[in-house]
């Protein structure tokens, strides 16, 4: 009599067990979905602002090998004439 009464107990409790795991599973699903995007969002700002820093120190560079160009130019014009006189 025992064993019927044990199976019918887990008949009615298996429904709801399986529910609230699904909804403990979706719950789960749904905030890590939502961390991932607040990462990926946070992480596409980052790179934004990481290539805006690249493009900027690639202005800021050319125009430090310009001004150097510019200066070794002169140097080299000054250079020789020193040398003649």
């Amino acid at each position: 009599g025992d064993p019927p009464r044990e199976s019918s107990r887990m008949a009615e409790t298996d429904p709801k067990t399986v529910q609230d795991l699904t909804a403990v599973v979706q719950t789960l699903l749904q905030q890590m979905q939502d961390k991932f995007q607040t990462i990926l969002s946070k992480a596409i700002i980052k790179k934004t602002n990481y290539y805006c820093r690249i493009d900027d120190l690639e202005k800021n560079i050319a125009d430090l090998m310009t001004q150097a160009g510019v200066e070794e130019l002169e140097g080299e014009n000054k250079t020789p004439a020193t040398n003649k006189s």
